[in-house]
């Protein structure tokens, strides 16, 4: 389907902004650590708020709640709203730049200021993308505790079935041939099994009802991928958490992350870390191919 976008029409909602409220309560948390197979903290005492959210844990907060009459076909809100209404089917995560201040713990009472920050369309070699870059500003009573970008990228489907890479998605330049980054040595690596229960789970806790992540006729039949696909911000949360892991007495100061390649269930993949180098540790998803799904980048205050 060739769809004609209206760049003049989507850019004004360029500045277009909401503003939310949340509390960091406990069961989410509590979900989250027996999904990823965590050892339970002690978070039943809602007076306790000396426990900090793990980095990337406040994408469990401020979840979209719309009417089941208000999805779409493909399980997400319909088109239009505080996101622009691009006419394109398939959405993605792509990528998602962090800055953090200070952190954001249990009891919390949390606002989180979200603005659109731009909105691009270019010609891909799959037809046309549309990026939404987002600006997302979370604070609680210190004050701003953290700033997000995120980077939503819009394309059209293909003419039939096939799975697509994300590399001209998230800002590379679209090759005719598309050679995937070839994954380095790791320092440390851990196996994921993405099973179907994992992908209902992360959807379930983060409200997302994509359909690509959970409905395997729908993702196979309809968007052409060969199987479910791990969610984006799962696997930066695991990287995040990696990187964490490794550093446990460094504070982090920032994260960024870039998808290259949808990782589907059918194989397990690997979250690897880099030797760390002065105050930056480098962070990726391998695939069973071998090949860099996600890059990631965190640094650490010195």
């Amino acid at each position: 389907m060739d769809t004609n976008l209206d760049t003049d029409f989507l850019r004004t909602w360029i500045g277009k902004s909401q503003t939310e409220q949340d509390i960091i309560t406990a069961a989410p948390l509590r979900m989250m650590r027996a999904t990823l197979d965590l050892p339970q903290a002690k978070l039943d005492t809602p007076s306790q708020t000396s426990d900090s959210l793990p980095p990337l844990w406040h994408w469990l907060y401020f979840l979209p709640s719309p009417q089941q009459s208000e999805l779409g076909e493909d399980g997400h809100a319909k088109r239009g709203g505080f996101l622009p209404p691009v006419p394109l089917p398939r959405r993605m995560w792509a990528a998602g730049q962090l800055e953090f201040f200070h952190d954001l713990q249990l009891g919390d009472a949390i606002t989180r200021t979200s603005t659109i920050d731009d909105v691009t369309v270019k010609s891909g070699r799959t037809g046309s993308l549309c990026f939404v870059r987002v600006r997302h500003e979370v604070s609680n009573s210190k004050g701003l505790a953290l700033r997000e970008f995120h980077d939503i990228v819009y394309r059209d489907m293909p003419a039939k079935p096939s799975g697509i890479d994300l590399a001209e998605a998230s800002g590379s330049q679209a090759t005719a041939n598309v050679v995937y980054e070839q994954a380095p040595i790791s320092n440390y690596s851990e196996t994921i099994v993405p099973t179907d229960p994992l992908l209902f789970r992360y959807s379930a806790l983060t409200f997302n009802g994509h359909r690509i992540h959970y409905d395997r006729k729908y993702v196979t039949e309809v968007e052409g991928y060969p199987g479910l696909i791990v969610h984006g911000p799962l696997t930066a949360t695991l990287l995040a958490g990696l990187g964490k892991k490794l550093n446990p007495d460094a504070r982090i100061a920032s994260f960024e992350f870039r998808a290259l390649k949808p990782v589907f269930d059918l194989h397990p993949f690997e979250i690897c870390a880099g030797e760390r180098a002065g105050d930056s540790m480098r962070l990726w998803v391998k695939d069973f191919e071998g090949h860099v799904t996600m890059k990631a980048t965190m640094r650490f205050t010195t």
